[in-house]
């Protein structure tokens, strides 16, 4: 099928586990089409691809808030979803949606998200070349794993960085007051199924005077509970206290999952979860110490109150490289930040192609695990020192986050 009418209008869309930052990637975007081609109308879809496939889609023209307000609101604005397209074989499915599509007059497409939201982009990029359809499908880097390959980064680590930094120091602190005759452990679970980096910018927390972490649990290196138990032990015998931070994805020697549940999600994902709890009770009956433990899970997710500035502006930026990729005809592609240098800390955009990014995943690398495997050298942190740079604060009302919502409405 062709697409009949001239002009292209475009459908925005998010996809995945939300970031504090997402929304600046939708401002950035809809402000450079409104400026580049102001005729283009812009929807956005409820739910990601599921609401288009529902046709529930959001006008943006019949909005009345500033859409500054994308800005200062964390989490998706208008809503996300894990759903998996099927194979491009299947003619029928995207037959039906690019009808919908062009009920719409709708030429480009963005969606925002992580590795298997690469997928579904490239998937409606590629049905539409076969099918003839003349659609510019866009991917948007979003992703707090930071596993996304090709692109240096990704907007949305930067703040789950900053966030767990902060969080680790604080209660290292609080256990360090307490430890001589209280708590001794303290044990924080945060997400990360194949990709460490999260646990990995806990090192940040840590200074040239003052170690605030002692063990950080990657999926990359598997555990050895012997080893574990006996760093713990000097770690209470060093300092009085002990601070792990670890990947919900950490496996054991066999390369299982240290814990998981048997729920799966639509991309056949495992459920996981529940690390923190068994490592402190592993400690606790080997070592017989008092200990806490926390996950910090969607904490850590949408912390608008702690964003990295660096985060913000790369997330605008992507979102406006974005919309000039599409208006430049290209397809199948993303926008991906390239590092030129860390000190300066200076970057740049390109441009990647989701047949190389799609489905797969960067971990953290050999030489940035030090040779305990419990920790990070000075390359990695001089990776990851950058990425949490700056405050962006958003607007306080009566002691808390004016987190406005726009005022939408469906087509």
């Amino acid at each position: 099928m062709k697409k009949k009418n001239i002009m292209n209008n475009a459908i925005y869309a998010q996809s995945g586990g939300v970031t504090a930052v997402i929304n600046a990637s939708a401002y950035g975007l809809i402000s450079e089409l409104a400026q580049l081609a102001p005729r283009t109308k812009i929807y956005a879809a409820q739910n990601g691809i599921l609401g288009l496939i529902d046709e529930k889609i959001y006008d943006l023209s019949q909005t009345k808030k500033s859409l500054k307000l994308l800005l200062e609101s964390p989490a998706g604005m208008f809503g996300s979803c894990r759903f998996k397209l099927p194979t491009i074989d299947n003619s029928d499915f995207y037959e039906n949606l690019f009808k919908i599509l062009d009920k719409n007059s709708i030429g480009y497409f963005f969606y925002n998200g992580g590795n298997d939201s690469a997928d579904t982009c490239l998937k409606v990029s590629l049905a539409a070349k076969k099918l003839g359809y003349d659609l510019y499908a866009i991917a948007i880097p979003k992703t707090i794993d930071n596993d996304l390959v090709v692109t240096d980064n990704c907007p949305g680590f930067g703040s789950v960085a900053k966030y767990v930094g902060t969080s680790v120091r604080e209660a290292a602190l609080d256990l360090k007051s307490m430890c001589r005759s209280s708590t001794n452990i303290f044990v924080l679970e945060v997400m990360g199924r194949h990709a460490g980096w999260i646990a990995a910018s806990a090192e940040l927390a840590n200074s040239e005077k003052n170690k605030y972490v002692h063990k950080i649990l990657l999926p990359e290196v598997r555990f050895n509970e012997d080893k574990f138990l006996t760093g713990i032990e000097l770690d209470i015998s060093k300092y009085g206290f002990s601070v792990i931070v670890a990947s919900e994805g950490l496996r054991d020697q066999d390369g299982n999952f240290y814990s998981e549940s048997s729920g799966k999600d639509s991309f056949g994902h495992k459920q996981l979860g529940g690390v923190a709890p068994k490592l402190a009770d592993l400690i606790s009956k080997n070592l017989q110490v008092k200990y806490h433990w926390a996950v910090s899970d969607y904490l850590q997710r949408s912390a608008r109150h702690l964003t990295s500035e660096t985060d913000m502006e790369q997330a605008i930026a992507v979102g406006r490289m974005a919309a000039k990729f599409a208006l430049n005809g290209r397809s199948g592609v993303m926008p991906v930040i390239r590092r030129l240098s860390n000190s300066p800390y200076q970057w740049d955009l390109g441009e990647g192609d989701l047949n190389y990014i799609a489905n797969k995943e960067k971990t953290v690398p050999d030489d940035y695990i030090d040779d305990s495997g419990f920790g990070i050298r000075l390359e990695g942190r001089e990776y990851l020192l950058p990425l949490i740079q700056g405050e962006c604060f958003p607007r306080f009302l009566n002691g808390l986050p004016a987190y406005e919502q726009l005022d939408l409405h469906l087509v």
